[in-house]
């Protein structure tokens, strides 16, 4: 298959199995993998984020992994700098870039011309001290009453998403969820595929994987981060797993708890990805577990 002038995208909920595509098509098309997972970013998160390992990649150069400490805050909109950069090389070079992940506003940052509202350290302070006392879901609640699509993106958990959400609210007196544009033709001629399957079989797909990351060592994973700041870090210890194994290594050390609260609130984010990928009709969705996959997307490819 020739290489082709414009940016493929591989998008749809955890565990579809995107990363191994974006491998297999980047082989065929002479392509090189652009990183879309905000977790899979930070050093040393590798178990916990199923990154694919040096074999797995099999030669195929992937960008933007591994490219920050784990007390470093990730920001949309240093991502959009960088990920757009990547790209324009990529493409420079006569190679086909592939965007690969889970990260909804990651993969929009780079394709649409979203812009990103700035900050009042006031107001993101009233927030925070908020947040410490009542938690995320009451301020969750809130967001889910001033903007419920807004909410509908963003975990419960997620306090640091929910405060930044609130915090645009008040600076633009708008909804947070009115910042983010209306799809268009999107920025690099990107096709954008999307990977899906049976919810059930999904389910049962993340129980197993989240076994496999505590069987393959992620407790010592957490250990070691823990050791150069995990705590401290305001993205990267909230992480799923990560954010369970840390909340059992003060309590009592129930590993068997940490992980079926990691499989059930992973199987309610994939929930969450797909209600999110779905919104975009400009995806085109192929059955992950399809035999003929590899084949469907080619053909889609085709010029």
């Amino acid at each position: 298959m020739q290489c082709l002038p414009h940016l493929v995208a591989i998008v749809g909920p955890t565990a579809t199995g995107k990363s191994d595509l974006a491998v297999e098509l980047a082989q065929e098309l002479g392509g090189e993998v652009i990183n879309a997972d905000a977790m899979q970013l930070y050093r040393g998160m590798d178990i916990g984020t199923a990154k694919l390992t040096e074999a797995e990649r099999q030669g195929v150069p992937h960008h933007l992994l591994d490219v920050l400490d784990v007390t470093e805050t990730a920001s949309v909109a240093a991502y959009q700098r960088q990920a757009r950069g990547v790209v324009e090389d990529v493409l420079a070079r006569n190679r086909t870039p592939i965007l690969v992940g889970g990260s909804g506003l990651y993969v929009q940052a780079v394709i649409d011309d979203l812009t990103f509202p700035g900050t009042d350290p006031e107001v993101r302070s009233k927030f925070e001290a908020e947040l410490a006392r009542v938690g995320p879901a009451a301020l969750h609640q809130r967001l889910a009453e001033l903007d419920p699509a807004a909410a509908a993106a963003i975990l419960t958990s997620n306090g640091r998403r929910i405060v930044r959400a609130l915090e645009v609210i008040e600076i633009t007196g708008k909804p947070f969820s009115a910042n983010l544009p209306k799809p268009g033709p999107p920025r690099y001629g990107a096709v954008l595929l999307g990977l899906d399957r049976p919810v059930e079989a999904l389910d049962e797909r993340v129980d197993l994987r989240v076994t496999r990351m505590f069987d393959a060592g992620l407790v010592d994973e957490v250990r070691r981060l823990e050791k150069v700041g995990l705590r401290e870090g305001r993205t990267a210890s909230r992480a799923l797993g990560y954010q369970q194994v840390l909340a059992e290594l003060d309590g009592e050390q129930d590993m068997a708890e940490a992980a079926a609260e990691t499989a059930k609130l992973t199987r309610r984010f994939v929930r969450r990805q797909r209600s999110w990928f779905r919104r975009d009709l400009r995806t085109r969705w192929f059955d992950a577990a399809d035999p003929a996959l590899v084949a469907d997307v080619r053909a889609a490819l085709a010029p």
